[in-house]
């Protein structure tokens, strides 16, 4: 330093974190590895000091919702996909809905809800865009982000028609499936038929599995329950199918047994309205 600085040196520690052990060193001390005891209190010291956040992640995901399909579904899918593992709690009172609501779980005051990596996130779309982008699921660019955005839009788009149809009167439920059939090979079906046919891959996007890809095999399924040859006359579509259904994840997540929830049936729908005072009919598009 300057003669007549203001600026005094002072001795300083450095902590680095390495993949084994946390290791502790000054400029007048040879490296050594710090004992478990030391260690913890210098992260405590890094978590609770400064700007910096020393964040932990550990855990499986926490999902908060019904014992059903509903908005949760494709996210159960997604997390199976990528082959993580995750925990449910399933909503049967409204007493457990509003415990969430008081402890300000629920950002928008609605489910589903996820806990992952150390957050508290809802909105379905949020929770689906983290998933893929944590789990290597949302394309190599920027580019293929925006296909794979755009294709899901697209999947939404169809899945709202059978979102609802649950909660329709029988009447209702059965022009709804005639819309949903309609919708499915005038709009959406042939659209993804173009763009496989176009693309000339395995997968929708690039050449790579994606959430795109997870979330249009989602829906054919769907469709399917309502017209179990919906697929014909959509060759490429077809084929998707089969190459999809047998990634070992979804294989493993499609087999008896697995997260995944079965068609709604009255249960279902009585314990959303009831946890959610759902006390109103819901018409069809």
């Amino acid at each position: 330093m300057q003669r007549g600085s203001h600026f005094t040196m002072r001795p300083y520690r450095c902590f680095i974190l390495t993949r084994i052990r946390l290791i502790y060193f000054t400029p007048k001390k040879k490296w050594r590895p710090l004992s478990r005891h030391e260690g913890q209190n210098s992260l405590t010291h890094l978590n609770s000091h400064g700007n910096r956040k020393f964040e932990v992640m550990a855990g499986k995901p926490k999902l908060y919702y019904f014992d059903g399909r509903g908005k949760m579904e494709s996210i159960r899918w997604l997390l199976a996909a990528a082959g993580v593992e995750f925990e449910e709690e399933f909503l049967e009172t409204r007493e457990q809905y509003e415990k969430l609501l008081q402890g300000g779980s629920l950002l928008f005051q609605q489910v589903p809800m996820v806990e992952i990596d150390g957050m508290k996130m809802v909105q379905t779309r949020a929770i689906l865009s983290y998933i893929a982008a944590k789990y290597k699921l949302y394309g190599k660019d920027l580019m293929e982000r925006a296909l794979i955005d755009m294709y899901v839009g697209g999947t939404d788009d169809l899945m709202g028609f059978i979102l609802m149809f649950p909660f329709l009167s029988a009447e209702d439920k059965e022009k709804q499936c005639a819309v949903i059939v309609q919708k499915a090979t005038s709009r959406y079906f042939p659209a993804y038929e173009k763009v496989l046919k176009d693309h000339g891959q395995d997968f929708l996007v690039g050449n790579s599995f994606s959430w795109a890809d997870v979330h249009l095999l989602e829906a054919i399924l769907m469709v399917e329950e309502k017209k179990s040859d919906v697929l014909l006359g959509f060759p490429q579509l077809q084929a998707f199918k089969a190459r999809i259904s047998s990634i070992p994840t979804i294989k493993k997540f499609l087999e008896p047994g697995s997260q995944r929830k079965p068609v709604p049936d009255d249960k279902y729908v009585e314990t959303v309205r009831r946890v959610l005072h759902m006390y109103y009919d819901v018409k069809a598009n």
